[in-house]
């Protein structure tokens, strides 16, 4: 069993950059594959981004290709999540999530651990 913590959520204008982490503690962190989720009211949570367990190999949204970069610190048992050139439609509450296998990286049902999320809010 693993428990995240997801931390680094804030108000930012347009434009701005915000990094978000995703502490964990309990199972072996270094097996999991690490994920970035967002949701905002009405809508179904939506995938940003994932990353192997080796940290090799990371995948992204068609939306956010190119501005947020997804890492993590296996010694630290912990996932980042850089998001610059901010936009008003990027502002979500924003879910860190773990699991083992890289298949259907994109589908959140297949994830077993959640954290309780961030709000991120990005004025216009």
């Amino acid at each position: 069993q693993v428990q995240l913590v997801e931390s680094g959520g804030g108000l930012v204008q347009a434009g701005g950059s915000l990094r978000l982490s995703c502490a964990a503690s309990g199972g072996t962190f270094s097996s999991y594959t690490m994920a970035w989720f967002r949701q905002v009211p009405g809508k179904e949570r939506e995938f940003v981004a994932a990353i192997s367990w080796t940290g090799g190999s990371t995948y992204y949204a068609d939306s956010v290709k190119g501005r947020f970069t997804i890492s993590r610190d296996n010694a630290k048992t912990t996932v980042y999540l850089q998001m610059n050139s901010l936009k008003p439609e990027d502002a979500a509450v924003y879910y860190c999530a773990a699991r083992f296998g890289t298949g259907a990286l994109t589908i959140a049902q297949r994830y077993a651990y959640w954290g309780q999320g961030t709000q991120v809010t990005v004025s216009s």
